[in-house]
């Protein structure tokens, strides 16, 4: 029996693409650059099972081109890209990543609030720039991290994972969860508070929930009001869940002292605003991009079209059984 067809719509590190190849027929080649809506549905369209990302916008018109599809394996924990209820309606499965970027997430997330409160990019920028003539007293003066408060919107694994990183500089740990049985065990220490709260109280607040129509803006100008002028904002969620205007105002008044993003409202496109604004981080969606994990990612996604292909439960399936 010949082996199913795979499509994927972006090239993947080189161990998955390997194994990609030797468990299945691959329709494609796939390159670095994101596909056009077409190129998805021709790929779909021909396709048993399919590997796509984040970035793939797949909707009911182009899953109604996938009369062969039986999986779609979503590269990414997130599956917002994806319209559930029409892949559900045609018996496609769908599955994603999660558990596996957790660390790699969260330790981005860290990496983005030190350098905010620390200047570190403007000091690089500075030190490339020619300008510094050395040490100084008063020379671009940060925030102090340690005994301050972190504020956690969105309390899952990746929230749990940054709140630990937290207790090494002595934070005061606050959180939002709608989730409670995800809750359980939690250090008594780790408060909890309803945003508006949270918002007032945190020094730092870190944004770690989905993306869907109850996130979408979850902080936008209302919020940001409520926000310390001493706070930073930190985001490594999804984009859309800032509303961007609102934050680039705040910015721009100095009601909020900075902020460090990895994602964005419309992606790749942001605020231009926030190119010229020294208090704030950007980074091009890095959150899971270290080479470990993104294998690992890609090994999931196979592991799950191999179960469904053997007629075993998919073991990250997302839509309904």
């Amino acid at each position: 029996m010949s082996s199913p067809t795979l499509y994927i719509s972006r090239l993947l590190p080189d161990p998955v693409m390997r194994a990609a190849r030797r468990q299945f027929q691959l329709l494609n080649d796939p390159r670095d650059a994101s596909p056009s809506w077409d190129t998805v549905k021709s790929g779909l369209r021909d396709a048993d099972a399919a590997i796509c990302t984040l970035t793939d916008r797949v909707d009911a018109a182009l899953l109604a081109e996938a009369t062969r599809l039986k999986i779609l394996a979503n590269y990414a924990v997130g599956y917002n890209n994806i319209d559930l209820a029409a892949a559900t309606a045609r018996g496609i499965v769908v599955t994603n990543t999660p558990d596996v970027l957790t660390d790699s997430t969260a330790d981005l997330t860290w990496a983005l609030l030190l350098a905010v409160a620390r200047r570190v990019a403007e000091g690089d920028a500075y030190v490339r720039s020619g300008d510094w003539s050395g040490w100084a007293p008063t020379q671009m003066l940060g925030t102090d991290v340690t005994d301050k408060t972190l504020g956690i919107v969105g309390m899952g694994r990746i929230g749990q994972a940054v709140a630990q990183r937290a207790t090494g500089f002595n934070m005061r740990i606050r959180y939002t969860s709608r989730t409670a049985t995800a809750l359980e065990g939690l250090p008594s220490q780790w408060e909890p508070r309803a945003l508006p709260d949270l918002l007032q109280e945190a020094d730092f607040v870190s944004l770690h929930v989905p993306l869907n129509s109850a996130t979408h803006h979850l902080i936008g100008g209302r919020q940001l009001a409520l926000m310390k002028p001493t706070a930073f904002l930190i985001n490594t969620s999804r984009g859309p869940v800032i509303e961007e205007a609102a934050l680039v105002d705040a910015l721009l008044q100095r009601r909020l002292a900075g902020a460090g993003l990895d994602v964005f409202e419309q992606e790749p496109a942001f605020h231009p605003s926030l190119r010229e604004l020294r208090q704030v981080v950007l980074l091009p969606h890095l959150g899971s991009a270290t080479l470990a994990t993104r294998v690992r990612m890609g090994m999931i996604c196979l592991d799950n079209i191999t179960a469904v292909f053997a007629g075993k439960p998919a073991p990250n399936q997302v839509s309904p059984a």
